[in-house]
């Protein structure tokens, strides 16, 4: 057995000056049977070193180490049991019987106060409702039960704080009404005046800490926590007792809410009609993705009381609308229109965020509308947020794979089909807008375009033909995504040569390829139905400037957005609606390949012809305009805010290119003046669909196009 290696802790620690007595000692007790060595001085035990004293019973002598460093030899330190006391809970208990003291003394004088208050919660604890309670929109008051508000934990301050470290009360429900089944300790007086508001209460009721612990908690000068935090250790607290500790409040379970609901519960149900009817009236020839018989049947027959989720696509088809339509087509007030759709839309998030399995497409077309919510009140992240739930919602379901709709009913298999290319667009939206990544690229999806049907042709066991001459609403739907998928033709292309840009040969052949997809994007509406294409204007631009072309324009704006009696004509007709998009959604990828265009001729050639550039962007600010100016406003404006992103997107890079061009014709510059200045009325109606006075119409840059 080979010897054990010899240790060498003494000799290496002690001072070189003391060598020779150190070697003398350790021959001693080699000789002799070793003791167990008592207690060692503090600076020893600090430096982790034998201690070495004359006479090792007697504590007051110094020890060699001390008398050689010149340091007093102290024993202050006092041996534990193992596993110190837990600091944490001595603290709890010394606040405990603070608290329990407290209640002995004013017991007899708080006993009157205490039953009155238990009896009648305090008004404070009220939160007042938007709607007062003898309006007519009272029904938004109660819709949603309110849950208990979960108090935080205190936490010490971190030194990467985050959002989560402070308590927000505004941020959390009502508190529970006496009508909760769970127990909470009686009302004592101001929670901003108790000392345990900040959440103790979670744990071990209403205790009050004392006011000296709360300096405990401060850091000093340097960023450093108090050396409590740091021995703290899971080890160190086995040994110590458990205080037992009461239920925590109760906390429903997801699947609490998912559960039938009346549609009574949220609004009249005559308002629901309404809105549904204003949807399918205005909204729906954007987003065809319901079938609108069998959704009208099922709202018929009350399905949403036997169905949590068709309640659910309800009040997120309700939502959407509400942000979507211009505000004097819904009777109500605007604070009422935007609690009523915050009530809807949190209505349906309580229900489909238990249901996620197994997905369907319903969850898929109630996370799109509910993008589209987010979107139009500028929640970007959130918005963002759904957006991804959706998308992935649809690969999961394999929407993008022709092969997984095999089996299916062709009415679930044309609102797949919509709701897919509906997404798709939006990711390309999302993408040349933001300069995003592509979540849907075209090169992974075979799945086929909608058939060119309407509803009603649409049943649950067959195709029934179309009538001749009639043009199915959803044929908008199939223009505008083939422009999308040309415009992910593009960003592919666009994003790999920035990665790796081509040389040489490989230049000239994605110029051929770019300039094959310019002609692609160009003859990409030449074969529409009558009805979704455009009539042509010839260019009179000298009609389009002047203040007084701006006033009338404005007025008619006006009329349309604040007078319920104003005519509705041009903003029914669903092929004028969607005409304004498809134009100016190809006008935004054609723009996007020219640019790419000048790029890789510059690259080849090294230079490139300012002139041929300034007259190509010309080309597109007059095309746009007339696009603009051939459709009736009112059709325009019922795209919302996502035809303002367009063109803003397009005229704001037009503008810096006619800016550095030299040599731009004056008809440039006169062309991009007038599309700026219909931009202003664009943005007019952008504005007209917030339903935030505080808010003025200019939204956030994070915001996208999400209807294609």
């Amino acid at each position: 057995m080979p010897a054990a290696r010899p240790k060498k802790e003494s000799v290496s620690a002690s001072p070189p000056s003391d060598d020779g007595h150190l070697k003398d000692s350790h021959a001693e007790n080699s000789k002799s049977k070793r003791k167990r060595q008592s207690q060692s001085c503090d600076a020893c035990r600090a430096r982790k070193v034998r201690c070495a004293r004359e006479n090792a019973e007697d504590p007051k002598t110094s020890c060699r180490h001390c008398i050689t460093l010149g340091i007093p030899c102290t024993y202050d330190y006092q041996p534990k049991k193992r596993g110190p006391p837990n600091l944490y809970l001595r603290r709890l208990q010394e606040a405990a019987a603070a608290a329990a003291a407290n209640t002995s003394q004013d017991g007899a004088s708080e006993a009157e106060p205490q039953s009155a208050t238990a009896s009648s919660p305090p008004q404070h604890l009220h939160i007042s409702p938007v709607i007062q309670p003898k309006s007519p929109t009272a029904f938004l008051e109660s819709s949603l039960n309110p849950q208990p508000a979960v108090p935080s934990v205190p936490l010490p301050p971190s030194r990467y704080p985050i959002a989560a470290d402070t308590y927000h009360p505004h941020n959390f429900p009502p508190p529970p009404s006496a009508h909760h089944t769970h127990s909470s300790p009686p009302y004592s007086g101001p929670r901003s005046a108790d000392p345990t508001s900040n959440g103790n209460g979670l744990l071990h009721g209403p205790i009050s800490s004392p006011k000296t612990e709360e300096s405990s908690y401060s850091q000093d000068g340097y960023g450093n926590y108090p050396p409590v935090f740091n021995a703290w250790s899971y080890g160190k607290q086995q040994h110590q007792p458990v205080i037992p500790l009461p239920p925590p409040q109760q906390v429903p379970p997801l699947s609490y809410y998912y559960r039938p609901r009346r549609l009574e519960e949220i609004a009249p149900r005559d308002t629901i009609s309404l809105i549904i009817a204003l949807f399918f009236d205005f909204v729906y020839p954007l987003t065809p993705c319901v079938h609108k018989p069998s959704f009208m049947a099922d709202l018929h027959a009350r399905r949403e009381e036997r169905d949590p989720l068709f309640f659910a696509l309800v009040m997120s088809t309700v939502a959407s609308t509400l942000v979507q339509v211009p505000r004097s087509y819904v009777p109500l007030e605007r604070p009422v229109v935007r609690k009523l759709a915050q009530t809807c839309h949190e209505a349906s998030r309580h229900i489909t965020i238990a249901s996620y399995d197994p997905p369907t497409s319903a969850h898929v077309v109630i996370r799109y509308f509910d993008c589209i919510y987010h979107f139009c009140e500028g929640h970007d992240a959130t918005q963002h947020a759904a957006f991804g739930e959706a998308a992935h919602i649809a690969i999961t379901l394999r929407l993008h794979e022709e092969a997984s709709y095999e089996g299916l009913d062709p009415i679930e298999c044309e609102v797949r089909r919509r709701i897919f290319w509906l997404l798709f667009g939006a990711d390309k939206s999302m993408s040349i807008l933001l300069g995003r990544p592509i979540s849907l690229r075209d090169e992974d999806c075979t799945v086929h375009f909608p058939k060119e049907l309407d509803d009603e042709y649409i049943t649950p066991s067959a195709y029934l033909p179309q009538p001749h001459g009639k043009t199915a609403i959803v044929s908008g739907l199939n223009y505008i995504s083939r422009i999308f998928a040309l415009l992910g033709e593009i960003l592919v292309r666009i994003r790999v040569d920035k990665r790796s840009p081509p040389q040489g040969q490989f230049a000239t052949a994605r110029l051929e390829e770019v300039q094959s997809l310019h002609q692609r994007i160009m003859s990409a509406l030449s074969h529409t139905p009558e009805p979704l294409r455009a009539k042509p204007l010839h260019n009179q631009q000298s009609e389009y400037g002047g203040a007084g072309f701006r006033q009338a324009t404005f007025a008619e704006v006006k009329d349309f957005f604040d007078n319920p009696n104003a005519s509705r004509v041009n903003a029914l007709n669903p092929f004028l609606v969607m005409q304004a998009n498809l134009y100016v959604t190809q006008q935004l990828v054609r723009f996007v390949i020219d640019q790419y265009r000048d790029e890789l001729i510059l690259s080849l050639h090294g230079q490139i012809d300012e002139q041929k550039v300034a007259e190509d962007r010309e080309a597109v600010a007059s095309d746009l305009l007339n696009i603009l100016h051939s459709i009736p406003i009112q059709s325009i404006a019922t795209n919302g805010p996502s035809l303002v992103h367009k063109v803003r997107f397009v005229a704001s890079t037009l503008l810096d290119a006619v800016r550095k061009a030299e040599i731009a014709p004056a008809s440039a510059a006169r062309a991009h003046a007038y599309l700026w200045d219909f931009l202003s009325i664009l943005s007019e109606i952008e504005r007209n669909y917030l339903l935030d006075d505080d808010r003025d119409g200019t939204s956030s840059a994070d915001g996208i196009g999400i209807m294609g």
